[in-house]
């Protein structure tokens, strides 16, 4: 398996490299926002991990920004902080876990090497359900043009790991931004996006010496409900 690992990385950055210069669709993808929770709930004005999206999407000039995550028991309602509309996007794995669960990395694997699977995958956004992704998509279109967006749609995985090292498990939504990437612009820049996405809180996260060096406790006092602040 670790050849397999091996030849996807080596594609991701020689394929994803030559296709990307012509991958042109409604979403930018950007990467992993962060590393830990910091606070629940963590997608919510004024929370630094929202204030820091809000941030890349008026560096690109965007009136809003897309979150994707794993869904578990959340309404993932789109807000604005500040003048900047953050819509929240979850995936629902209908044969798998929920956003608690340990992730089965077989399963993982098998997305990455043969892509996504027709039909396994609901979408929920603004406590409703989409049956497919071109529902969720026509969906996150619309409420971003009534904002008045323009041009492509910035979007990161919320990248939060609930427990072990989060330098390793890649958080929240990962497996929904690699669907979307994969949808929108195929295989090999979806493993370019996707390399290029574990790399960015390395180096715009302000917060990722705090995050990295306190995961344990921060990992603790989340899921022993201490970070709860509504």
């Amino acid at each position: 398996m670790k050849w397999q690992v091996l030849l996807l990385a080596v594609l991701a950055i020689f394929g994803g490299y030559l296709l990307i210069s012509t991958a042109v669709g409604p979403f930018e993808p950007v990467g992993r926002l962060g590393f830990v929770k910091l606070a629940n709930p963590d997608m919510f004005p004024g929370h630094p991990h929202s204030q820091l999206l809000a941030e890349y999407a008026k560096e690109r000039g965007s009136k809003c920004a897309l979150v994707v995550h794993f869904a578990g028991d959340s309404g993932y309602h789109s807000y604005m902080e500040g003048d900047v509309m953050i819509i929240e996007m979850a995936l629902i794995d209908t044969n798998g876990t929920g956003a608690a669960d340990p992730t089965n990395y077989d399963d993982s694997i098998n997305l990455a090497l043969y892509g996504p699977q027709e039909g396994r995958y609901k979408f929920k956004a603004d406590n409703m359900e989409f049956n497919s992704w071109s529902e969720a998509r026509q969906y996150i279109l619309d409420l971003a043009a009534r904002n008045g967006q323009q041009g492509p749609i910035p979007m990161v995985w919320h990248g939060t790991a609930r427990s072990g090292n989060p330098i390793f498990i890649q958080g929240c939504g990962f497996p929904l931004y690699f669907y979307i990437t994969w949808q929108e612009y195929g295989r090999f820049a979806a493993y370019y996006y996707i390399i290029k996405g574990m790399i960015v809180p390395y180096i715009s996260l302000p917060y990722r010496n705090y995050e990295l060096l306190h995961a344990p406790e921060l990992q603790y006092y989340y899921t022993n409900h201490m970070l709860d602040y509504r």
